[in-house]
């Protein structure tokens, strides 16, 4: 059973984020089905996810994220070492939505970050999103993995990369936005310059 930390950090706990880099307990992969992402029902893209899948599961652990009515045709395709579970997606780009995860050299914990389809309702890319923001609250729930809750927080997991010495190499495009949107919203000109600056 996992446990969900709120009102603390993995840094006050002794925990970070481990390198690109360094061997890693398993992948997620989620299930492709979204039409605006996957033409043609998805039926190509599931036989590429699928021998992906596989070809992974040779030599680690492989989670696989599909729903009741696409878990049918997964288990067909997919190897008996793929682990299925099921959770409900949006989409399928399990890097951005599912738990980033932590260590302190003995334990792994997993962050739950806001999740808002790159954009949110200004310029997201798809409007509903609501299930992708669970994700990674009830990938740790289901494999018993505690978690940071770091709500209301937005970040795509795919946004970020660690050299596990503490430095994190992120894109401006990716985790500055929200505030750029915000600025823009408020079409504070004078604000938008200031964070400009700051940001040289």
């Amino acid at each position: 059973m996992s446990m969900k930390i709120e009102n603390r950090t993995p840094h006050q706990d002794g925990f970070y984020m481990p390198g690109e880099f360094e061997t890693q307990d398993g992948v997620i992969l989620i299930w492709p089905k979204r039409p605006g992402s996957w033409p043609y029902e998805a039926k190509e893209a599931g036989k590429a996810f699928a021998c992906i899948a596989n070809k992974l599961a040779e030599t680690e652990k492989v989670y696989m994220l599909t729903e009741p009515e696409t878990e049918a045709v997964a288990r067909e395709l997919l190897c008996e070492n793929v682990e299925i579970l099921t959770i409900p997606t949006d989409d399928a780009w399990a890097r951005d939505v599912g738990p980033t995860f932590v260590t302190d050299g003995k334990e792994v914990r997993g962050i739950n970050w806001s999740f808002n389809a790159w954009g949110g309702t200004y310029d997201g890319l798809y409007q509903d999103w609501q299930q992708d923001d669970k994700v990674a609250e009830e990938f740790c729930k289901q494999t018993g993995y505690d978690y940071y809750d770091a709500a209301p927080f937005v970040l795509e997991g795919g946004s970020i990369h660690s050299d596990g010495q503490g430095t994190v190499i992120a894109t401006e495009a990716c985790s500055v936005r929200e505030e750029i949107r915000s600025l823009r919203r408020s079409r504070s000109k004078q604000n938008c310059g200031n964070i400009s600056a700051q940001r040289k």
